[in-house]
């Protein structure tokens, strides 16, 4: 008689646990389906100079999208190598692209002074964090190519040469022709090379 009268209890309990998984005291929801392969969701935002930052006007380059916090220790490790990828890889067509998940502003300017970041990096919230599947933990980190398609997921501490060699595959070849390639393009179309006429 007495596991008849628990038998609502467990039904009700479990019906209440089903849409997330209690963790340390927050509930979080079953991770969405994975982003890879798909079209980056959209981001429109005002980042922190005033200028709109609009993930589609970044089309034709591969975008490296950085979720991240002031009080996150492993994202202000990334974010100066992310700069300086920025500067060696940029005219290659490497944007990166920093989205603050923290709450105020002034602690956000405060880092990216201090960390000397030289690419955009706007304010977050938890509508963009959805969007991407839900940002339950920072660093998250994802790899977006040239035609808007998300190619790699991080999340955590990652080791920076697993994302280096996931932008470098994107960037392929420099923007210029490689000497052979050139070499080849400027032959005599009969393919016969000046020098052997």
């Amino acid at each position: 008689m007495r596991s008849r009268s628990l038998k609502p209890v467990v039904l009700a309990l479990a019906l209440l646990l089903l849409p997330g998984v209690v963790v340390a005291g927050r509930t979080q929801h079953a991770p969405q389906e994975s982003l890879i392969g798909k079209k980056a969701p959209e981001i429109t935002r005002t980042d922190l100079q005033g200028k709109h930052l609009d993930l589609a006007s970044y089309r034709g380059k591969v975008i490296l999208l950085n979720f991240w916090a002031t009080w996150c220790g492993p994202c202000q490790v990334e974010m100066p190598v992310f700069a300086d990828w920025q500067r060696r890889y940029g005219t290659r067509g490497l944007q990166i692209i920093g989205i603050s998940m923290d709450d105020d502003v002034a602690p956000v300017r405060k880092t990216v002074s201090r960390l000397k970041i030289n690419y955009p990096v706007a304010m977050g919230d938890d509508v963009l964090g959805r969007r991407y599947g839900g940002v339950l933990g920072l660093p998250l980190t994802y790899v977006i190519d040239r035609h808007g398609v998300v190619r790699g997921r991080f999340q955590g501490e990652t080791e920076p040469k697993a994302i280096e060699k996931e932008i470098l595959t994107l960037l392929g070849t420099p923007q210029s022709l490689p000497a052979a390639y050139s070499s080849m393009m400027s032959a005599d179309p009969s393919g016969v090379s000046p020098g052997r006429r």
